[in-house]
Parts: C-alpha cells; structure tokens; sequence
C-alpha cells in the first residue's frame, strides 16, 4: 500500500462541494482541499477517474503525489483531529 496526498483548486463553488464529498470516499481530509489516500496505483487510477467526471478541465486543477515509503512524514501546528480522537482512515503517525 502507498500513501498519495491529493490536492484540488476547483474554481466553482458546487463543485468543489461535490468533488469534497467524492473524495471523502476514498480519502481521509487533512486540510483543507488536501486528502491522504492509502491504496495502491489502481484504486488511485479509479478514485481520479470518478474524480475527472466532476471536475472542469479547464477551470479547476486535481493532482495526486505519492509519498516516499521512507520519507520523514511529520504534522506542524494545529492536528486534524482532537486530541485523543484516532480516525482509521489516518495514518496513527499523524
């Protein structure tokens, strides 16, 4: 399984409303228009591809990064959770 952060810059307010709710299914929200997906490269390739039926192509903006397996992968200021609340979807190191 690889970690993906997913980011979007939508220019409508209803779809970004919509693509929120989309990715909510597939992804954990970690801020604002960021997502963390667990999976691997196919179930990426399915999330994006639902994704591409709601976005504009040439309005919005939709991308997805793998995270190094290795990498130092670390959470500075405010957490996305309450403290001593543990969502599954998340990562416990974050």
């Amino acid at each position: 399984m690889t970690e993906f952060v997913i980011c979007y810059d939508i220019a409508q307010p209803r779809r970004l409303a919509r693509l929120h709710r989309y990715l909510k299914k597939w992804a954990a929200p970690i801020q604002y228009s960021v997502f963390l997906m667990t999976g691997d490269e196919r179930q990426l390739a399915r999330c994006l591809a639902g994704a591409e039926e709601i976005i504009h192509p040439g309005q919005d903006d939709l991308r997805a990064y793998p995270l190094p397996k290795r990498g130092l992968k670390a959470r500075l200021g405010r957490p996305a959770l309450p403290e001593g609340i543990q969502w599954s979807g998340m990562p416990q190191s974050w």
